[in-house]
Protein backbone atom coordinates (compact mmCIF):
# COMPACT_ATOMS: atom_id res chain seq x y z
CA UNK A 1 0.00 0.00 0.00
CA UNK A 2 1.03 3.63 -0.41
CA UNK A 3 2.51 5.89 2.25
CA UNK A 4 -0.12 8.63 1.78
CA UNK A 5 -1.57 10.34 4.84
CA UNK A 6 -4.28 8.38 6.65
CA UNK A 7 -7.26 9.93 8.45
CA UNK A 8 -8.82 8.03 11.37
CA UNK A 9 -12.06 9.09 13.04
CA UNK A 10 -14.01 8.09 16.16
CA UNK A 11 -16.77 10.25 17.56
CA UNK A 12 -15.59 13.85 17.30
CA UNK A 13 -11.91 12.84 17.36
CA UNK A 14 -9.76 12.81 14.22
CA UNK A 15 -6.17 11.64 13.79
CA UNK A 16 -3.85 12.13 10.82
CA UNK A 17 -1.20 9.40 10.42
CA UNK A 18 1.73 10.23 8.14
CA UNK A 19 3.60 7.07 7.06
CA UNK A 20 5.57 9.09 4.50
CA UNK A 21 6.80 11.55 7.13
CA UNK A 22 8.57 9.31 9.61
CA UNK A 23 5.50 7.38 10.72
CA UNK A 24 4.33 10.30 12.79
CA UNK A 25 0.90 11.29 13.99
CA UNK A 26 0.58 14.60 12.18
CA UNK A 27 -2.53 15.79 13.97
CA UNK A 28 -5.05 15.02 16.71
CA UNK A 29 -8.26 17.03 16.66
CA UNK A 30 -10.88 16.75 19.39
CA UNK A 31 -14.12 18.58 18.66
CA UNK A 32 -12.34 20.45 15.89
CA UNK A 33 -9.52 21.69 18.17
CA UNK A 34 -5.98 20.66 17.15
CA UNK A 35 -3.97 19.40 20.14
CA UNK A 36 -0.62 18.82 18.40
CA UNK A 37 1.77 21.45 17.10
CA UNK A 38 1.57 21.56 13.32
CA UNK A 39 4.52 21.32 10.95
CA UNK A 40 6.46 18.56 9.24
CA UNK A 41 8.89 18.18 12.19
CA UNK A 42 6.19 18.22 14.87
CA UNK A 43 2.99 16.28 15.58
CA UNK A 44 4.07 13.12 17.43
CA UNK A 45 6.95 11.13 16.00
CA UNK A 46 8.23 7.68 16.98
CA UNK A 47 11.69 7.49 18.54
CA UNK A 48 13.28 4.22 17.40
CA UNK A 49 15.70 2.45 17.67
CA UNK A 50 16.78 4.89 20.38
CA UNK A 51 15.28 7.79 22.36
CA UNK A 52 16.82 11.16 23.05
CA UNK A 53 20.55 11.61 22.72
CA UNK A 54 23.34 9.04 22.39
CA UNK A 55 26.61 10.44 23.73
CA UNK A 56 28.88 11.32 20.78
CA UNK A 57 26.58 9.21 18.60
CA UNK A 58 28.36 6.03 19.72
CA UNK A 59 26.99 2.92 21.36
CA UNK A 60 28.61 -0.37 22.27
CA UNK A 61 27.14 -3.79 21.56
CA UNK A 62 29.41 -6.46 23.00
CA UNK A 63 32.84 -5.88 21.48
CA UNK A 64 31.53 -3.67 18.67
CA UNK A 65 31.23 0.10 18.79
CA UNK A 66 28.79 1.68 16.34
CA UNK A 67 28.79 5.30 15.21
CA UNK A 68 25.53 7.04 14.37
CA UNK A 69 25.33 10.32 12.41
CA UNK A 70 25.62 13.38 14.68
CA UNK A 71 22.26 14.94 13.84
CA UNK A 72 22.34 17.00 17.06
CA UNK A 73 26.09 17.67 17.46
CA UNK A 74 27.94 16.46 19.42
CA UNK A 75 25.29 13.74 19.82
CA UNK A 76 22.91 11.60 17.79
CA UNK A 77 19.27 12.15 18.72
CA UNK A 78 15.84 10.45 18.51
CA UNK A 79 16.61 7.41 16.35
CA UNK A 80 16.45 6.96 12.58
CA UNK A 81 12.85 6.03 11.76
CA UNK A 82 11.47 9.59 11.93
CA UNK A 83 13.61 10.39 8.87
CA UNK A 84 12.23 7.59 6.70
CA UNK A 85 9.08 6.64 4.85
CA UNK A 86 6.98 3.90 6.44
CA UNK A 87 4.67 1.51 4.62
CA UNK A 88 0.97 1.16 5.30
CA UNK A 89 0.04 -2.42 6.15
CA UNK A 90 -3.62 -2.10 7.13
CA UNK A 91 -6.23 0.62 7.65
CA UNK A 92 -9.76 0.69 9.06
CA UNK A 93 -11.91 3.70 10.01
CA UNK A 94 -10.27 3.98 13.45
CA UNK A 95 -6.98 2.03 13.22
CA UNK A 96 -3.84 2.08 11.08
CA UNK A 97 -0.90 -0.35 11.07
CA UNK A 98 2.34 0.92 9.53
CA UNK A 99 5.78 -0.67 9.24
CA UNK A 100 9.38 0.41 8.73
CA UNK A 101 12.36 -1.79 7.90
CA UNK A 102 15.52 -0.61 9.66
CA UNK A 103 18.25 0.41 7.20
CA UNK A 104 21.60 2.21 7.23
CA UNK A 105 22.91 3.98 9.22
CA UNK A 106 21.43 1.55 11.79
CA UNK A 107 23.75 -1.48 11.67
CA UNK A 108 21.19 -4.26 12.23
CA UNK A 109 18.28 -5.54 10.15
CA UNK A 110 14.91 -5.36 11.86
CA UNK A 111 11.32 -4.26 11.44
CA UNK A 112 9.35 -1.66 13.37
CA UNK A 113 5.56 -1.93 13.48
CA UNK A 114 3.35 0.83 14.84
CA UNK A 115 -0.38 0.51 15.48
CA UNK A 116 -2.38 3.74 15.79
CA UNK A 117 -5.80 3.04 17.34
CA UNK A 118 -8.36 5.80 17.93
CA UNK A 119 -11.41 5.70 20.22
CA UNK A 120 -13.88 8.49 20.98
CA UNK A 121 -11.90 9.54 24.06
CA UNK A 122 -8.46 7.95 23.63
CA UNK A 123 -5.57 7.35 21.26
CA UNK A 124 -3.36 4.29 21.75
CA UNK A 125 0.04 3.99 20.07
CA UNK A 126 1.72 0.57 20.15
CA UNK A 127 5.15 -0.14 18.73
CA UNK A 128 7.33 -3.22 18.37
CA UNK A 129 10.85 -3.83 17.09
CA UNK A 130 11.61 -7.34 15.88
CA UNK A 131 14.53 -9.11 14.25
CA UNK A 132 14.92 -12.38 12.42
CA UNK A 133 18.70 -12.06 12.45
CA UNK A 134 21.21 -10.90 15.06
CA UNK A 135 20.12 -9.49 18.42
CA UNK A 136 20.68 -5.81 19.12
CA UNK A 137 20.02 -3.14 21.77
CA UNK A 138 17.12 -0.77 21.13
CA UNK A 139 14.68 1.68 22.66
CA UNK A 140 11.13 2.73 21.83
CA UNK A 141 9.57 6.09 22.60
CA UNK A 142 7.19 8.77 21.35
CA UNK A 143 7.80 12.49 21.02
CA UNK A 144 4.49 14.40 20.97
CA UNK A 145 4.44 18.18 20.67
CA UNK A 146 1.27 19.29 22.47
CA UNK A 147 0.16 22.85 21.78
CA UNK A 148 0.84 24.95 24.86
CA UNK A 149 -2.30 26.99 24.26
CA UNK A 150 -5.60 25.96 22.69
CA UNK A 151 -7.02 29.47 22.59
CA UNK A 152 -7.52 30.23 26.30
CA UNK A 153 -5.10 29.53 29.18
CA UNK A 154 -1.75 27.79 28.81
CA UNK A 155 -1.56 24.08 29.57
CA UNK A 156 -0.73 22.88 33.09
CA UNK A 157 1.42 19.76 33.61
CA UNK A 158 0.84 17.48 36.60
CA UNK A 159 2.90 14.40 37.43
CA UNK A 160 4.56 12.82 40.44
CA UNK A 161 7.85 11.16 39.44
CA UNK A 162 9.91 9.13 41.90
CA UNK A 163 13.09 10.84 40.74
CA UNK A 164 14.65 13.13 38.17
CA UNK A 165 17.78 12.09 36.28
CA UNK A 166 20.53 14.60 36.95
CA UNK A 167 21.34 16.29 33.65
CA UNK A 168 24.95 16.99 32.82
CA UNK A 169 26.24 19.96 30.84
CA UNK A 170 26.09 17.71 27.76
CA UNK A 171 22.31 17.31 28.31
CA UNK A 172 22.74 13.61 29.14
CA UNK A 173 21.92 11.90 32.43
CA UNK A 174 24.95 11.64 34.73
CA UNK A 175 23.62 8.51 36.46
CA UNK A 176 22.69 10.40 39.62
CA UNK A 177 19.05 10.52 40.67
CA UNK A 178 17.67 13.72 42.21
CA UNK A 179 14.46 14.77 43.90
CA UNK A 180 12.29 16.25 41.13
CA UNK A 181 12.92 19.95 40.58
CA UNK A 182 10.49 22.58 39.26
CA UNK A 183 10.53 23.33 35.52
CA UNK A 184 11.14 24.45 32.90
CA UNK A 185 12.45 21.05 31.90
CA UNK A 186 14.38 19.20 29.26
CA UNK A 187 14.73 16.29 31.63
CA UNK A 188 14.16 12.60 32.15
CA UNK A 189 12.07 11.35 35.07
CA UNK A 190 11.56 7.91 36.59
CA UNK A 191 8.02 6.65 37.22
CA UNK A 192 8.41 3.04 38.44
CA UNK A 193 4.66 2.37 38.44
CA UNK A 194 4.34 3.56 34.84
CA UNK A 195 4.22 6.91 33.10
CA UNK A 196 1.23 9.00 34.25
CA UNK A 197 1.23 12.67 33.24
CA UNK A 198 -1.84 14.94 33.08
CA UNK A 199 -2.03 17.95 30.76
CA UNK A 200 -4.83 20.37 31.60
CA UNK A 201 -5.92 23.25 29.39
CA UNK A 202 -8.12 25.03 31.98
CA UNK A 203 -11.76 25.25 31.02
CA UNK A 204 -11.15 23.25 27.86
CA UNK A 205 -9.62 19.79 28.03
CA UNK A 206 -7.77 17.34 30.27
CA UNK A 207 -5.49 14.76 28.63
CA UNK A 208 -3.64 11.94 30.41
CA UNK A 209 -0.49 10.42 28.90
CA UNK A 210 -0.05 6.90 30.29
CA UNK A 211 2.33 4.02 29.61
CA UNK A 212 3.52 0.93 31.42
CA UNK A 213 7.08 2.10 30.72
CA UNK A 214 9.00 3.69 33.58
CA UNK A 215 10.67 6.63 31.88
CA UNK A 216 9.37 9.95 30.60
CA UNK A 217 11.18 12.97 29.20
CA UNK A 218 9.40 16.29 29.70
CA UNK A 219 10.45 19.18 27.47
CA UNK A 220 8.69 22.51 27.94
CA UNK A 221 11.40 25.04 27.10
CA UNK A 222 9.71 26.13 23.86
CA UNK A 223 6.99 28.74 23.75
CA UNK A 224 4.68 26.97 21.31
CA UNK A 225 4.49 23.45 22.71
CA UNK A 226 5.22 21.03 25.54
CA UNK A 227 6.51 17.49 25.02
CA UNK A 228 5.71 14.48 27.23
CA UNK A 229 7.74 11.53 25.94
CA UNK A 230 7.16 8.02 27.33
CA UNK A 231 10.08 5.73 26.55
CA UNK A 232 11.60 2.36 27.40
CA UNK A 233 14.76 3.82 28.92
CA UNK A 234 16.58 7.09 29.63
CA UNK A 235 18.54 9.17 27.11
CA UNK A 236 21.84 7.45 26.20
CA UNK A 237 20.08 4.25 27.24
CA UNK A 238 21.66 2.19 24.45
CA UNK A 239 24.83 2.55 26.54
CA UNK A 240 23.47 2.69 30.08
CA UNK A 241 20.31 0.56 30.10
CA UNK A 242 20.02 -1.37 26.83
CA UNK A 243 16.93 -3.46 26.06
CA UNK A 244 17.74 -6.38 23.80
CA UNK A 245 15.76 -7.27 20.68
CA UNK A 246 16.22 -10.96 19.88
CA UNK A 247 14.72 -13.29 17.26
CA UNK A 248 12.62 -14.82 20.06
CA UNK A 249 11.74 -11.63 21.91
CA UNK A 250 10.78 -8.37 20.22
CA UNK A 251 10.82 -5.09 22.11
CA UNK A 252 7.30 -3.77 22.57
CA UNK A 253 5.82 -0.65 24.18
CA UNK A 254 2.61 1.34 24.17
CA UNK A 255 1.21 4.67 25.29
CA UNK A 256 -2.41 5.75 25.65
CA UNK A 257 -3.67 9.32 25.71
CA UNK A 258 -7.11 9.71 27.25
CA UNK A 259 -9.02 12.99 27.24
CA UNK A 260 -12.15 14.55 28.62
CA UNK A 261 -13.83 17.91 28.19
CA UNK A 262 -13.79 20.35 31.09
Amino acid sequence: MSNDDITLTAGDAEVIVQPGNGGRVGGLRVGGVELLRQGERFGCFPMVPWCGRIRDGRFRDGASVHQMPLNSPPHAIHGTVRDGAWRTARVTADEAVITYDLVEPWPYPGRVTQVVALAEDALTLTMSVETYDSSFPAQIGWHPWFNRNLGQEDVRLDFDPAWQEERGEDHLPTGNRLDPKPGPWDDCFGMPDGVDVTLTWPGQLELKVASREKWVVVYDEQEAAVCVEPQTGPPNGLNTLPRLVTPLEPLEAATTWTWRRL
